[in-house]
């Protein structure tokens, strides 16, 4: 057993892809528990805008692409400099998918691997570098999806990415030995983003099949973020599935 002290729990927060949907759900709720966020996406909304408008200590925002390391390691700094030094980070930016693989192109699949894999990967091996530094405890949340473990067509790269993303959890939760604590949180099906590929006979499946009897909220979602970042616990590695069991 490690004798390694318990990772505390975050206090500055930086989320990818926190403009709108789950993403703003995640800032709105850890600014209600207290913690200072930086969330950035392509587009800043005008939602995103008014938190920070509300919050202008605690809140920093941009419109950077995840896939542009130069911005997001300019946006990083500029976080440590208004907020103080990042100790959280929650990996949700992702592009979709709506196609069968054989007639997805190469640049797309390009892309799809790029925004959900390459550039969270990247995201966070800078954070983590800047926390090891510091000599800072950490945590990573990286919000994939459950895709990667179940099969559903039209979305052959988006589910590569986000298993790649499941498999990075578990070996980077190795690698840092304790240092930082890190998880995956796999939602189902959002009523008003991913479901767009599927036609309303899939749609109607999933929901019947799901013990809850309804698709996935993002409110149902937010707990578990704030909980493995924020709460005392020896969670390390593990995927945790919020869809209402639908994947069983």
């Amino acid at each position: 057993m490690s004798d390694s002290p318990l990772v505390p729990p975050s206090t500055v927060v930086l989320v990818s892809g926190g403009s709108r949907g789950l993403g703003l759900a995640i800032v709105t709720d850890l600014l209600d528990a207290g913690v200072r966020v930086a969330a950035f996406a392509r587009t800043v909304t005008p939602e995103l805008e008014k938190l920070a408008d509300m919050h202008p200590d605690r809140v920093h925002v941009g419109a950077v692409d995840v896939t542009d390391a130069a911005a997001t390691q300019a946006f990083v700094r500029e976080v440590e400099q208004r907020l103080g030094p990042i100790d959280g980070v929650v990996n949700n930016a992702a592009v979709g998918q709506d196609s069968l693989h054989v007639h997805t192109s190469t640049a797309d699949i390009a892309r799809i691997i790029e925004t959900n894999l390459t550039a969270p990967l990247q995201l966070t091996r800078l954070v983590i570098r800047r926390m090891l530094g510091k000599g800072l405890r950490g945590r990573i949340v990286n919000v994939t999806s459950i895709c990667a473990q179940r099969g559903f067509p039209g979305l052959v790269a988006y589910s590569a990415t986000k298993g790649g993303m499941d498999a990075a959890t578990r070996s980077l939760a190795r690698e840092l030995g304790g240092r930082m604590l890190v998880n995956a949180v796999a939602p189902g099906f959002f009523a008003s983003e991913m479901s767009a590929v599927l036609g309303s006979t899939q749609l109607d499946q999933i929901v019947r099949r799901t013990p809850t009897g309804h698709l996935t909220e993002p409110e149902e979602v937010v707990p578990v973020v704030r909980m493995l970042l924020r709460e005392q616990t020896n969670i390390n590695g593990h995927v945790i599935v919020v869809d209402g069991a639908a994947s069983i």
